[in-house]
């Protein structure tokens, strides 16, 4: 694992955006095809704008996997993952891309998460795009995470943690509306990725990050995971650094 800091927001983004960009066009000169994971919430804004702008890259030849989202949480929802997604990638990119398999929490979750674990089965995937939870989690896989599970996604149950974190971000107007399940890619399916770059700005997941940078590697913080992964890069603005030593560039 590599970490990279900045001294904004802006320049965390921008650089991760391009990191995954060139690790898409590589995978594309090489096989002719690439798939990527990619995260929401408010950590990706500006990671995915820099990547619907990124250049000379054929998103037709480009499959998405979905990370997480809600159970029971409709598209037109304002909290939807799926809407997001929709509104800050898919409908912005400048062709369409091969397919992009979003995660529909409407039905049955266990069906749901069988239909995509065949999707995504045999894929070799190039870039996973994600951030850090506030509580350490990584996707929606909060702790203690399962680390041991080879299913590709799993229905999880959101902590009190979680829960507030997507209050706070102002996705839902009281903390009972916050749904208490969801459906996220495990720990094992988001590690099988080649690339992982992972965005994390904003000093209220300054914990979180020294936890999964400089503590030990632990289910009690998912995100901590990524210390095994040779090609995983954590960027971050100076707020999101601010507690930790002095590794990293």
């Amino acid at each position: 694992m590599t970490l990279r800091r900045f001294n904004t927001t802006t320049e965390a983004s921008i650089a991760a955006a391009a990191d995954g960009a060139g690790a898409l066009r590589a995978a594309l000169r090489d096989r002719g095809e690439a798939a990527i994971i990619v995260a929401t919430g408010a950590s990706q804004f500006e990671v995915l704008d820099a990547l619907v702008g990124a250049p000379d890259i054929a998103w037709d030849r480009v499959t998405v996997f979905h990370l997480d989202e809600y159970v029971g949480i409709p598209i037109s929802h304002p909290a939807s993952f799926r809407g997001y997604l929709w509104k800050r990638l898919h409908s912005r990119l400048p062709v369409p891309v091969r397919a992009f398999h979003y995660i529909d929490g409407e039905g049955d979750p266990a069906v749901e998460c069988r239909r995509l674990g065949d999707l995504i089965a045999d894929a070799r995937v190039d870039v996973c795009f994600c951030g850090i939870g506030e509580n350490g989690h990584l996707a929606f896989n909060d702790p203690p995470a399962d680390f041991d599970t080879d299913e590709p996604y799993l229905v999880v149950d959101l902590d009190d943690a979680c829960r507030r974190q997507q209050l706070g971000e102002g996705w839902f107007p009281t903390i009972d509306d916050v749904p208490r399940r969801a459906i996220s890619m495990s720990i094992r399916r988001i590690m099988r990725s080649k690339r992982i770059v992972c965005t994390v700005p904003d000093e209220r997941k300054a914990r979180a990050v020294r936890d999964a940078v400089e503590g030990p590697v632990s289910p009690d913080v998912p995100a901590s995971i990524l210390q095994t992964h040779d090609q995983a890069t954590i960027y971050v603005d100076a707020p999101a650094a601010s507690l930790l030593g002095s590794r990293g560039e």
